[in-house]
């Protein structure tokens, strides 16, 4: 079965009293003293900006958690050898972006977010997962510390009432499922859709937007919907019951653990169930899940959605920016070829943003950065999809909210259609 598809759319005791107390501040705040230390925020002095960024470096989830800091550390460091970045206020500094493993573990986060805070930064950025962003959400706001271009497509994180020190950087999880259910009601042929989901807030917003999308639909039938928790090892038994149904699409709403996104494929053919497969953008790298399952071409169809481009696509590593993004990545990561998940590109591209914000920043400030960051519009970063660009003006809308349907072509993703 071939599905077609439509596109959506950062006096002498006294002096020496007050001296001394200058001089705590200034090392509180870890290196040179900005101009105007009283109105400075941690993590900013006139040389150098912090932020700080929590992500599973190790364990099942560390190639999307490393992909995920190395773009953006790739970016920084290739500003900073360049002499660093202009800001607003007319300062010019380099960026320290400091990684922490939280092992795609809450309470691992939380105490992240209080060691980041500790070592003075000045914020948080491009952290990622929805669980484990979840997890300090409360005490950023409490504490009042930007935690901003989060990679996860949890859209409370882009609810200003809810979340006023918080933006997301992905299309919120439910832009993606709408836009697979769409696509399988535009297609006009008679579907059921067996759907497995993560049972936290990542799942089950891939299957609101799903159910949205096919509401009122003739065509479109779910038939069973089976959830397992995140902590789960194995999905076997719940591809199982799934397959029992013959349906001949499977929403697979998982995040992007590699031995359960496998494992999930891999049942699936063993069973000879083999559906049309739809994958969040999270979790359908060809490199690093399609092509170990070992049983993709099993399929006549998978599909995911992307909001950028792919470092796999055959132009990418001659294009002018994929040649600068491959070469930074190459000399400041450990990342040694085209990365094999979409992380890396989405932490490059988090990144320039951050850069845009700084560069609209016209004081040394948490508060004056926040408003730089909801005040870019129509920004051209890198690597979006054509005619897409990055505006974070509105409530709701995460800074990337364009999204397409892609299937796969045996090496990588092309659109579908």
């Amino acid at each position: 079965m071939k599905i077609s598809a439509h596109t959506r759319r950062a006096g002498a005791a006294i002096a020496a009293a007050a001296l001394l107390a200058g001089s705590l501040a200034a090392c509180a705040r870890g290196g040179d003293s900005p101009s105007d230390a009283s109105a400075s925020s941690p993590g900013i002095t006139d040389t150098t900006i912090t932020f700080g960024s929590t992500a599973p470096l190790t364990g099942p989830a560390a190639g999307v958690g490393n992909c995920a800091i190395d773009g953006a550390t790739a970016y920084f460091e290739m500003r900073n050898a360049e002499g660093g970045i202009a800001f607003g206020d007319g300062k010019t500094r380099t960026v320290e972006f400091r990684a922490y493993d939280d092992g795609y573990d809450p309470q691992r986060a939380a105490a992240n977010f209080q060691q980041m805070v500790s070592d003075g930064v000045v914020g948080a950025a491009l952290s990622l997962g929805t669980p484990t962003n979840r997890a300090w959400r409360e005490a950023a706001i409490a504490e009042e510390v930007p935690q901003v271009l989060l990679q996860t497509g949890d859209p409370i994180f882009s609810d200003r009432a809810e979340s006023p020190w918080q933006l997301g950087l992905l299309p919120i999880y439910q832009l993606e499922g709408e836009a697979f259910g769409r696509m399988l009601v535009d297609s006009g042929e008679t579907h059921e859709v067996a759907v497995l989901f993560q049972n936290d807030d990542f799942g089950e917003g891939y299957v609101e937007g799903l159910k949205r999308a096919i509401e009122g639909s003739e065509n479109v039938t779910i038939v069973k919907e089976v959830g397992y928790e995140a902590t789960a090892t194995d999905v076997s038994a719940q591809v199982t019951d799934l397959a029992s149904t013959g349906a001949d699409v499977f929403y697979n709403a998982m995040s992007s653990l590699a031995p359960l996104v496998i494992g999930s494929l891999q049942q699936a053919a063993s069973l000879n169930w083999t559906p049309s497969v739809f994958l969040p953008s999270t979790s359908s790298s060809p490199a690093a899940l399609l092509t170990p399952s070992g049983v993709a071409d099993r399929f006549p169809a998978i599909y995911t959605t992307a909001s950028s481009a792919s470092a796999s696509a055959p132009d990418f590593a001659t294009s002018e920016d994929g040649t600068e993004f491959l070469d930074a990545l190459a000399e400041y990561t450990n990342q040694d070829a085209a990365p094999g998940f979409p992380q890396c590109l989405w932490g490059w591209i988090g990144a320039s943003i951050l850069e845009e914000a700084f560069t609209h920043m016209q004081e040394p400030t948490r508060e004056s950065f926040m408003t730089a960051l909801r005040d870019i519009s129509d920004f051209e970063a890198p690597f979006l999809l054509p005619g897409a660009t990055i505006s974070t003006t509105e409530d709701g809308l995460p800074a990337m909210s364009d999204v397409q349907v892609m299937g796969y072509n045996g090496a990588g993703f092309s659109p579908a259609g």
